[in-house]
């Protein structure tokens, strides 16, 4: 019996052909090619069609995807370590890009060339194993996926608070409001009070203060926010200088007394410190959305609602408005 070379051995080590015999492993490996690529080398780049997958012989390979035009880390793969596969399987356009650390030697298949899913068509009994495979492949990742996700863990716990919260004040962000407004919809958990506030007078701090300032005074406003609720786990920061607030269980009277309740507050923040000792207030108008008999869905609501204080600064400021036009 011929003893196996170098590429059947790689592949046979691959979990989506490790089921093939010698001779569907040989048939495999003439459609594959080892290839060197020298440190730094990009072996495919982000937005590429995926062609083709790749085991690493000799080497390090790290994969990463480009956000806001700087390098975010995704993996090291080393000798033995196969990627690629669900990629090639699933013929998308690649969302990260690969490059070789150092000196390295890879499999590739299919090989240039090749096409992989003209392969597959001529080889039907290896097509049938390796498509059962990469299905366990997959099954396999999400349930190690399901075992990494807890609630409470806490990889998830820092997922959730960049994904979450808000980069300048530390609030709860657009994303979180919607989702959370999403959920309750779902859940029907009605009624709830949707208050946005804006302050009418942020581009006069801006211009005559600085952008500087105005940042400033958002952490200023969001950390009192904080601290007038309560609680930040139904306060948000929905769009620039936008407070939300979500409460449950309110209704009209109810909602519009905290609504005055916030303007109030923040027509008395002291931003002396952002000015250089010079007088200055902000005046607020406030939107309130009440949620009950209503088909709307959460992201439609939550504009419509923040467009109330918008209004409110074009009709002379210090507003509050209900979405119903109703007010008390």
């Amino acid at each position: 019996m011929t003893k196996p070379g170098k590429d059947e051995t790689l592949l046979k080590n691959v979990d989506i052909f490790n089921s093939l015999n010698d001779i569907e492993l040989e048939e495999v490996a003439k459609f594959s090619a080892l290839i060197k690529f020298k440190q730094d080398e990009i072996l495919f780049s982000q937005g590429e069609q995926a062609k083709a997958l790749y085991i690493v012989n000799s080497g390090e390979v790290m994969v990463q995807k480009i956000e806001d035009d700087q390098p975010v880390l995704i993996a090291r793969f080393i000798q033995g370590n196969s990627f690629g596969e669900l990629d090639l399987f699933s013929g998308v356009k690649r969302k990260v890009q690969a490059l070789a650390l150092k000196n390295s030697e890879l499999l590739c298949f299919p090989k240039d060339g090749v096409n992989f899913k003209e392969f597959l068509e001529d080889h039907p009994a290896i097509s049938a194993q390796v498509l059962h495979n990469i299905l366990v492949v997959i099954s396999k990742r999400i349930r190690r996926a399901n075992e990494l996700v807890k609630e409470n863990t806490p990889m998830v716990q820092e997922l959730k608070k960049q994904v979450y919260r808000d980069k300048l004040t530390g609030i709860y962000n657009q994303s979180y409001l919607q989702e959370t407004l999403e959920s309750y919809i779902h859940q029907g958990i009605t009624p709830f009070a949707l208050l946005i506030s804006k302050p009418d007078n942020f581009k006069e701090l801006n211009d005559n203060y600085g952008h500087e300032a105005g940042d400033r005074a958002i952490i200023a406003m969001a950390k009192g926010l904080r601290d007038f609720i309560g609680t930040d786990s139904n306060i948000a920061r929905y769009k620039g200088n936008a407070m939300a607030i979500i409460l449950p269980g309110t209704e009209r009277k109810e909602a519009y007394q905290k609504a005055e309740e916030l303007q109030s507050y923040i027509n008395q923040l002291d931003l002396s410190d952002l000015t250089g000792s010079h007088p200055f207030h902000f005046s607020a108008s406030v939107g309130i959305g009440l949620y009950s008999d209503t088909e709307m869905e959460a992201i439609p609501f939550i504009e419509q609602v923040h467009e109330l204080p918008l209004i409110g600064r074009e009709r002379g400021g210090n507003k509050i408005l209900f979405l119903d036009g109703e007010n008390l």
